[in-house]
């Protein structure tokens, strides 16, 4: 039988376990916090009975996830994790320092299958779907290991969120619940390129994550070209599920557009974007292309992006370019895989 992965289990399930094992329930907030304080081993945890701890250890385990090799920028400080998992599987987390404190870019999947033609992620195919406890060790494995607090959450990181939904609403129950973590729903932010039913369902969670599209083209003609997801969901369906998020949470949309020379960059797809986006609750983050192994795209010249900016925000559009963060160690935008043998060969 497969040991129990504690990170996985929320406080009714832990509750359950210890009844199972004739034990009192109240020492399951007890394991609980001990799961958020990062511990690795039972012996970490020192309020519980040694016979309570040798029993667990027969039949359960704190942690899965263990540091391959860490890789810091000397631009910016930011750091990229490669972690392997308890199956030998590799995935990438970054943490990224910002004024407001840190933020942690994490992965909900051991590859992606969305095919995405300017993402390093979905290069060598889909693996399988994170657990909840996998999403949060990559939080607890980089406090343990940076001894700083992460204050807010991105699923950025490798996989389509979306495609793993229950795994990352009991991660982000896991990541907000006052026992543990205790991060604030509007400190989460979830990424997807456009899987529009799960979309509608998050609009019903009740809780108040951010939500970011990944659009990167104003028609579905340019995004079929470089997002095959456009093929299956039509950008007038994913922005009326846009609204209908927006409507449910009062929270705002983030568009990613990333701009690639000569394929997406022009006045007109900036006219069209800004028609497309015109009074919705949103606005638009620009994002430089960043260099994948496998793709020919180039990044748009500063110039470029200004006047793209430029013509959003004259439109009405609010619109910011992100600031990229590491990008020497390959941990920026669309650049996070899940080979390590790939890493090193970049």
């Amino acid at each position: 039988m497969e040991a129990k992965y504690l990170p996985d289990m929320d406080i009714k399930e832990l509750e359950q376990m210890l009844q199972d094992m004739g034990q009192q329930k109240f020492r399951a907030k007890q394991i609980f916090s001990w799961v958020a304080k990062g511990a690795t081993d039972f012996d970490e945890m020192t309020d519980l009975s040694k016979q309570l701890r040798d029993e667990m250890k027969l039949f359960a385990r704190v942690s899965g996830l263990n540091i391959r090799k860490k890789l810091v920028s000397s631009i910016d400080d930011t750091s990229k994790y490669l972690f392997e998992l308890h199956d030998n599987n590799i995935i990438e987390s970054v943490l990224m320092k910002y004024a407001h404190g840190y933020t942690a870019c994490i992965s909900s999947q051991i590859g992606c299958k969305m095919g995405c033609s300017f993402c390093a992620s979905t290069i060598e195919g889909f693996r399988r779907n994170l657990s909840a406890g996998e999403m949060l060790e990559q939080i607890l494995a980089i406090q343990r290991d940076s001894g700083v607090k992460i204050g807010n959450v991105v699923i950025m990181g490798i996989g389509e969120p979306f495609d793993n939904y229950d795994n990352v609403i009991k991660f982000l129950q896991l990541a907000h619940a006052p026992e543990g973590l205790n991060i604030g729903y509007r400190h989460m932010t979830v990424s997807t390129c456009g899987l529009v039913p799960n979309i509608l369902r998050f609009s019903q969670e009740n809780m108040q994550v951010n939500l970011a599209l990944s659009l990167h083209a104003p028609n579905d003609r340019l995004r079929a070209q470089i997002m095959p997801i456009a093929r299956r969901y039509a950008i007038d369906k994913i922005i009326e599920a846009c609204k209908i998020y927006t409507e449910k949470t009062k929270r705002r949309i983030t568009f990613e557009y990333a701009l690639i020379e000569d394929v997406n960059d022009s006045a007109e797809n900036a006219a069209e974007l800004a028609k497309l986006l015109r009074g919705m609750l949103c606005h638009v983050n620009l994002i430089p292309v960043n260099a994948v192994a496998g793709n020919d795209y180039r990044q748009s010249s500063g110039r470029h992006i200004d006047e793209f900016a430029g013509l959003l925000k004259r439109r009405g559009i609010e619109t910011t370019i992100r600031r990229e963060l590491g990008a020497d160690i390959n941990a920026a935008c669309g650049q996070l895989r899940r080979s390590e043998l790939k890493e090193d060969s970049l």
